[in-house]
């Protein structure tokens, strides 16, 4: 996620005392089933699949191996982001997408997005779901944005797995240079012109989902897409919250500037969690949602599997969910 500025403020609200722990606190979440068929009140025609876990953490594994054999991370216009493309490319490939690479500069060096089209749906209805690739110089950015590109390319992945012939059509994005200022995603807005822009019904974005001291925020954005995630959580009987934090700091603004429905998920950054929302999820109080956020401690270790794990099928959920 694109940092606002320094000396931000790091309270969501009020904050208790920052080292009282809550422990498993999270009302309802512990007894909730962690892969319902579906949400209480869906009427999905076609359920999406569970997103094993163990397969998101094996694209961060490799990310990670991928910062670390470049410099410690993979920000834009390194070898890292390049070999980051790559990887991502090639698990679509052969998995039968059609994957287009769009190149743009930025701060001087040449940068990249990655597309990627599932065959079939109705080409003027378009369901994307995208994510920032990039990570900043300062470390290898296994949650920012490692967590939400594997969950996207693991929902894309089991899209070709299921074969699923969605009536919409599907297209998966993961984005360059967002850390500079979302310079990816608004040339590729940008690119379109205003026929193929309102061809799309709805873009997704993930950007942070996997936060060490997680908290589960919706965006508030379009009101269909936002309602999709809250049936979802309420189905697995989790509270969420509307997201603030990283408002229009991330790849969904230019989509929403140019008119398309967008919606969203955030596991949080550097504010920091209060005693109500500890009460609801667990984890620490007055301590920030990630305390790895664009740092070089942002590895494998600063991921929390359970929200990795629940906010990858809710992805899953929205994509078959609003692409039928």
């Amino acid at each position: 996620m694109k940092l606002l500025h320094s000396g931000r403020a790091l309270t969501a609200g009020a904050v208790a005392a920052a080292t009282l722990m809550a422990g498993g606190s999270a009302a309802g979440a512990a007894s909730a089933p962690e892969h319902p068929a579906a949400p209480t009140g869906a009427t999905t025609a076609a359920a999406a699949p569970d997103i094993p876990i163990a397969n998101v953490k094996a694209h961060l594994t490799q990310l990670q191996s991928i910062a670390t054999a470049n410099g410690g991370n993979r920000a834009h216009g390194r070898a890292g982001y390049q070999a980051s493309l790559d990887y991502v490319k090639a698990k679509l490939d052969a998995a039968g997408f059609t994957t287009r690479v769009q190149q743009f500069s930025a701060s001087g060096r040449t940068g990249y997005n990655l597309t990627a089209d599932w065959p079939g749906g109705d080409a003027d209805q378009i369901v994307m779901a995208g994510s920032h690739l990039d990570s900043v110089a300062s470390g290898p950015g296994i949650n920012d944005n490692g967590s939400g590109s594997s969950a996207v390319l693991e929902t894309a992945l089991a899209v070709a797995r299921s074969g699923y012939q969605p009536a919409k059509h599907l297209r998966f994005a993961w984005w360059g240079a967002e850390e500079l200022g979302l310079v990816g995603s608004r040339h590729y807005v940008n690119s379109l012109g205003s026929a193929e822009r309102a061809k799309i019904s709805g873009y997704l974005n993930f950007d942070m989902i996997g936060s060490p001291n997680p908290g589960y925020f919706v965006y508030d954005d379009d009101p269909t897409i936002e309602k999709t995630f809250k049936d979802y959580f309420s189905g697995i009987g989790i509270s969420t919250e509307i997201e603030t934090e990283g408002d229009g700091r991330s790849d969904h603004a230019p989509f929403k500037n140019a008119g398309v429905p967008v919606g969203g998920l955030f596991s949080g950054a550097d504010y920091r969690k209060t005693s109500a929302q500890a009460a609801k999820w667990g984890g620490t109080v007055g301590q920030p949602f990630d305390r790895c956020y664009h740092s070089s401690c942002d590895t494998t270790a600063n991921i929390d599997d359970t929200a990795l794990d629940r906010n990858s099928d809710a992805i899953a959920y929205a994509v078959w969910e609003l692409s039928q």
